[in-house]
């Protein structure tokens, strides 16, 4: 798809109205316009590719009032943090589907929050063909490869199994990204021709390359200088780091963006993208926040100006509408 604008895709649907990954989340986001979708991936016990964007599922779903499966609790370790509640991978996907969506932030979205235990979970399989039907593209992210890889599932060969049985192993609308380079790296000896996308965090490093490097595992940091970005533009096909390393604010909480590292990324042809502009407060730099609590929207529209300045490639926004206003002129 050839723009003057960046990508607007629907990250994880349109989660600023309805609960994230549910239906009718996703038909918010392609009734709003958005050029494309975002599902995270997570494998079933059976190996289905369920739409969430954790394993850990207590917050997103109504799994802890369902009684049969109680005793499915549990504690686990996730890219090195102890987690404790329900995890996808410890059910089969005839039980994930009974289960319900459920709003992951009420007290800041309450409104849609109104729609928990309303609609059911949904597989990758189901959001191709949402999309597909809708006429928009899918940024599909894959989650926890490292972890999951040692349990036993391939989460690249999942995938490319799944894209081809979908008929969108090939679909020009198709971008992969994740925050674990050795699985994008997996995808592209498995053949993958779609655009590959490294996902990038404000601080840290990805845990795949911490957990097989330890100490000298590369950060992301280092990702963003030249040297980064040259071994990137060998690797991959984009970047998309956290607005805030886009923004790059100051001590008093304002852009001093849009960071260099997006030209220099430019010229080394590859894409940017950047994640996630929502308008509350709790989620703006503090210079362009406003009256009225953490759920109040702030000047989201003077934030969001810096990232369109930046001539960006794609933005991940949960209001797509507001997305499509900002970002789509």
């Amino acid at each position: 798809m050839s723009l003057n604008r960046p990508l607007i895709i629907g990250h994880r649907g349109a989660p600023g109205y309805l609960p994230e990954h549910s239906p009718g989340s996703y038909a918010r986001a392609i009734a709003s316009g958005a050029d494309a979708v975002e599902p995270d991936v997570v494998p079933s016990k059976d190996g289905v590719l369920v739409v969430r964007h954790e394993n850990e599922i207590s917050a997103t779903t109504d799994v802890a009032t369902r009684p049969e499966f109680a005793a499915r609790r549990t504690s686990k370790m996730v890219d090195g943090e102890r987690l404790t509640g329900w995890f996808v991978e410890d059910f089969t996907w005839d039980e994930l589907r009974t289960l319900r969506c459920r709003e992951r932030l009420p007290a800041v979205r309450p409104h849609s929050a109104a729609f928990d235990d309303t609609e059911s979970v949904l597989r990758l399989r189901d959001v191709l063909h949402l999309a597909r039907a809708g006429g928009v593209g899918v940024v599909l992210e894959i989650k926890h490869a490292a972890t999951f890889a040692a349990q036993g599932f391939d989460m690249a060969a999942l995938v490319r199994d799944e894209l081809r049985a979908a008929d969108w192993l090939d679909d020009p609308a198709l971008v992969v990204e994740s925050f674990e380079p050795l699985v994008l790296a997996r995808l592209r000896g498995l053949g993958i021709r779609a655009p590959l996308v490294q996902l990038i965090e404000s601080e840290g490093t990805p845990w795949d390359l911490r957990e097989r490097d330890g100490d000298h595992a590369i950060t992301y940091a280092s990702m963003l200088t030249p040297a980064g970005l040259d071994a990137l533009a060998r690797q991959v096909d984009g970047i998309s780091p956290d607005k805030r390393l886009v923004l790059n604010p100051g001590p008093l909480g304002r852009a001093r963006g849009p960071a260099r590292f997006v030209a220099e990324a430019h010229d080394r042809d590859l894409r940017v993208f950047t994640w996630t502009c929502r308008p509350e407060n709790m989620f703006l730099l503090p210079g362009y926040r406003r009256h009225g609590g953490r759920a109040a929207f702030g000047d989201f529209r003077a934030e969001w100006a810096v990232l369109r300045e930046a001539q960006l490639d794609g933005v991940f926004v949960d209001h797509p509408d507001l997305g499509v206003d900002v970002f789509g002129g």
